[in-house]
């Protein structure tokens, strides 16, 4: 491995994560004459919601999963564009494992500290990994979600996936997970991952855990956002014409297997969300999706300091302004991390952080005084709709009752859920203390995927955000090579 560093500051602004936050807060800020570092862990432009196979890949790059291509097209020629002019730098491949503040204390949002992005880049593959260190006056955090999973008595079968990792592997790859996939969960991202599979051929079921009549008190949102109910409708019609079976108000609380997944039990649910006795049905599956909300990716927001509020569905996000700025100085944040709310909301909030540097820096806004009022309502309407989905599609508060105490809750430790029940009947309380007592958490995954289980369990905060100094794996020796000189402003590629 080998490592350079950047001396000074090569960038107005760098951008952690090309999705639709990312994509548009960099192409605003070209267009209003920026110089960028885009940084993203992905090979292809456009994040999770725009994710393509590799370019030049034989692999058929599936645009009927995909919405709003226009957009994601004119955004990466504006981006492409600024790599020709020499005023932007991509960087994909590129994970951030920290971030630091390289300046002294300072008065006010726009008279910020200098920022330090530090990458392992990864381009090279396993080995010839190197590190490198990205600086800018100002930066924007659009690092996005991932996926909230809930154990089960089977979950660590090979088959069963999270509804993410499913759609991922069609998207990027142009592979089914199975040929009789099981979709469950709650929330309207479980509909284009059962519709993209069942247009591929696969025979699905669906499960949705809550009660659609939970829309009714968010119908007036809903009805403010036509486009997302027509989006919303078309799946609803792609899975009947399918004949693709629904059922609501049920939940997969189990996975049967050999060497991978053969069938999953489906059961219904009581108002609580716990399994009505005599429900259960037995479903033959080769894969399975779950997915159960999304969770924001906070890490770098933590690293830096910068406050958290509770969002529209109880997960912590990042706190900002009217111009997307969080409570530390040259530090934005758009996109998931302020709270879950879809691609066009992100989009919106990506634009506007992007608006608010070029304020900050003294520069010409990009989008006129009128189009910026109608950009700012439609992010209110956007806010309210995805308050309204929280709403209707919460994690059911009995889920755990589907729990047996030998079902695996860590599995990077291998720490059971009667594990952590009996920490808590020795005295823990919260994630952090189960964690001392179990080490549930201490693994691969620094308490992703087990973090919310843990929680429910303890009885404590399930969306407790710890601060990791390292947050992403780092190869041993990435300190140990000497430094090289660092890329410049004027070798950008």
């Amino acid at each position: 491995m080998t490592s350079d560093t950047t001396p000074g500051t090569a960038y107005d602004l760098a951008v952690v994560g090309a999705g639709p936050a990312g994509l548009a807060a960099t192409a605003v800020a070209l267009l209003g004459g920026l110089t960028v570092a885009l940084v993203d862990s992905g090979q292809e432009l456009g994040g999770q919601y725009w994710r393509h196979p590799p370019r030049g890949s034989a692999v058929d790059r599936g645009e009927d999963l995909h919405h709003d291509l226009t957009t994601y097209e004119r955004l990466t020629k504006t981006v492409q564009d600024g790599v020709q002019q020499g005023r932007c730098r991509l960087l994909p491949l590129h994970q951030a494992w920290t971030v630091s503040r390289l300046g002294g204390p300072t008065a006010g949002p726009d008279v910020p500290e200098e920022l330090s992005l530090h990458l392992v880049d990864r381009a090279a593959g396993p080995g010839r990994e190197r590190t490198l260190r990205v600086t800018a006056s100002r930066m924007l955090l659009a690092t996005g979600a991932y996926d909230r999973p809930l154990p089960f008595p089977g979950w660590d079968l090979p088959g069963v996936y999270t509804a993410g990792g499913i759609q991922a592997l069609l998207k990027g790859s142009g592979v089914l997970a199975g040929n009789r996939v099981v979709v469950g969960g709650t929330g309207p991202f479980l509909l284009p991952v059962a519709t993209g599979l069942a247009v591929r051929g696969a025979s699905v079921v669906v499960c949705e855990a809550n009660d659609p009549r939970r829309w009714a008190s968010g119908a007036a949102a809903a009805l403010a956002l036509p486009g997302k109910l027509a989006e919303g409708l078309g799946y609803a019609a792609a899975l009947a014409r399918r004949r693709v079976p629904v059922y609501l108000r049920h939940a997969v609380t189990a996975a049967h297997g050999t060497d991978r997944v053969e069938a999953v039990t489906l059961s219904r649910l009581d108002a609580r969300g716990v399994v009505v006795p005599g429900t259960q049905r037995l479903v033959e599956a080769d894969a399975v999706g779950t997915g159960w909300g999304f969770v924001p990716q906070l890490d770098l927001a933590v690293t830096l300091g910068a406050e958290l509020i509770r969002s529209w569905d109880g997960n912590q996000v990042v706190a900002v302004d009217a111009w997307q700025r969080t409570s530390v100085p040259g530090l934005s944040a758009a996109g998931e991390v302020c709270g879950i709310g879809g691609a066009e909301l992100a989009l919106r909030e990506g634009q506007l952080a992007a608006e608010g540097v070029l304020r900050g820096l003294g520069r010409p806004a990009v989008t006129d005084g009128r189009a910026l009022d109608r950009m700012r309502r439609r992010i209110a309407r956007h806010r309210r709709f995805a308050a309204a989905m929280a709403h209707a599609h919460p994690v059911p508060e009995g889920w755990t009752s589907w729990l047996d105490d030998s079902v695996l809750v860590c599995r990077c430790e291998e720490v059971s859920a009667g594990q952590v029940r009996q920490a808590v009947r020795d005295g823990a309380t919260g994630v952090r203390q189960v964690k001392q007592l179990t080490r549930a958490g201490m693994g691969w995954c620094q308490g992703r995927m087990c973090a919310p289980a843990v929680g429910a369990l303890a009885g404590g905060d399930d969306n407790e955000v710890p601060e990791r100094l390292v947050v992403a794996p780092l190869p041993r020796g990435a300190h140990a090579a000497p430094h090289a000189a660092g890329p410049s402003l004027a070798r950008h590629t």
